[in-house]
């Protein structure tokens, strides 16, 4: 792999603002437009541009594919918690009123915490997927 001085700063530089600019859009789903889908994407894209850079090697070493199948397991969990959670508190699954002692703070967090979920899984998944199509061949 060439070495560029300039893309490598570059990165360095764009990496931060990448995954900061995904904290944003999972932070404000529920005000606006995006979500856990999204900030996962993105945040992805962070560690894509990264390997893209960098070498598939050195982003390995950073975020290993064990990490990563672990990471995509808590995020089906913490979504799957939140149901169970309701359930074991007398609502549905996923009926967040119970979370809070108010409804409406109930669901903000419910939410809130169903997005961060939402947003590790498919973080971790987009990142597996890059992982194995961009590690074809090697030995």
């Amino acid at each position: 792999m060439k070495h560029n001085l300039i893309l490598r700063l570059i990165a360095k530089f764009l990496f931060p603002v990448i995954a900061l600019f995904a904290f944003y859009v999972q932070f404000h789903g529920d005000y606006g437009p995006g979500g856990g889908f999204q900030a996962g994407v993105i945040l992805s894209v962070a560690f894509i541009f990264y390997a893209l850079v960098y070498g598939l090697k050195t982003t390995e070493e950073i975020l290993p594919p064990h990490v990563l199948r672990l990471l995509a397991s808590s995020g089906v969990l913490i979504y799957a918690g939140t149901g169970v959670v309701s359930l074991l508190m007398g609502e549905n699954f996923l009926d967040y009123d119970p979370l809070s002692s108010e409804p409406a703070a109930g669901q903000h967090l419910g939410i809130l915490v169903i997005e961060l979920g939402v947003g590790i899984t498919v973080s971790s998944v987009m990142l597996m997927i890059f992982y194995a199509f961009a590690g074809r061949g090697q030995p």
